[in-house]
């Protein structure tokens, strides 16, 4: 709104009329993103997800890495389903906020090893590196990463504002696909809409510009520089 009428409104004006209407009786509350719900503690999680061989931890990764002053610095995650049937492995950039999204019959690592290599193919020559967490989905770390020729990297567990990035877009796609969400009722052209809806979102982060003008943007410009 104010880069396109010079017009804004205070977040907390809205919040403030949310919450109004919440203690009025309304339901518009239930359209915030966690709907007032406490942050779940994952650290149980981490617990009972085992060891993965030869993994390379965030500390070693470039310090160039934490100032997402390029595009290429990949984080990854999955998103799992109604009864931790399929998943969705979600790709992010750090700079650019730019996500692709891809649907899986499960969170095998063999499968989402193969979906990560489809999905970051076609943006192999600008990738630099990739950063999960501790899931066993990743277990095939080296070959991902041999296969993109790009170094892969570990956050420490229980630490997961070191892929806040991730985290944050895969509660953005959860609005889209709720929690209970069977994810094999879902068409690929559902998961494109969604994965274009937020590339083409304006984000305050961005200077409220689309994760898609960045990322293409920066790109474009680093071939006419060369």
């Amino acid at each position: 709104m104010k880069l396109d009428t010079g017009v804004s409104v205070v977040h907390e004006t809205i919040y403030r009329y949310i919450y109004t209407n919440k203690y009025n009786g309304g339901k518009l509350y239930k359209s915030l993103r966690h709907k007032n719900k406490k942050y779940h503690c994952r650290s149980n999680d981490y617990r009972s997800r085992g060891t993965i061989i030869d993994r390379v931890m965030i500390g070693k990764r470039p310090k160039i890495v934490e100032r997402k002053s390029r595009i290429g610095d990949l984080e990854i995650d999955t998103v799992i389903g109604k009864g931790h049937k399929g998943a969705l492995v979600t790709v992010v950039d750090r700079k650019s906020k730019f996500v692709l999204i891809k649907n899986v019959p499960s969170k095998e690592a063999s499968v989402v090893t193969k979906a990560l290599i489809e999905m970051i193919q076609p943006i192999k020559a600008i990738t630099h590196t990739i950063t999960s967490d501790n899931g066993k989905e990743f277990a095939y770390h080296k070959q991902v990463s041999a296969a993109l020729d790009t170094d892969f990297y570990f956050a420490n567990p229980y630490q997961s504002w070191q892929r806040g990035l991730n985290e944050h877009t895969n509660g953005l796609i959860r609005e889209y696909f709720p929690k209970k969400t069977e994810f094999k009722n879902i068409t690929d052209e559902q998961i494109v809409e969604v994965q274009n809806r937020l590339n083409a979102r304006p984000r305050k982060v961005l200077g409220y510009k689309t994760p898609a003008e960045v990322f293409f943007d920066t790109i474009t410009k680093s071939y006419v520089a060369v």
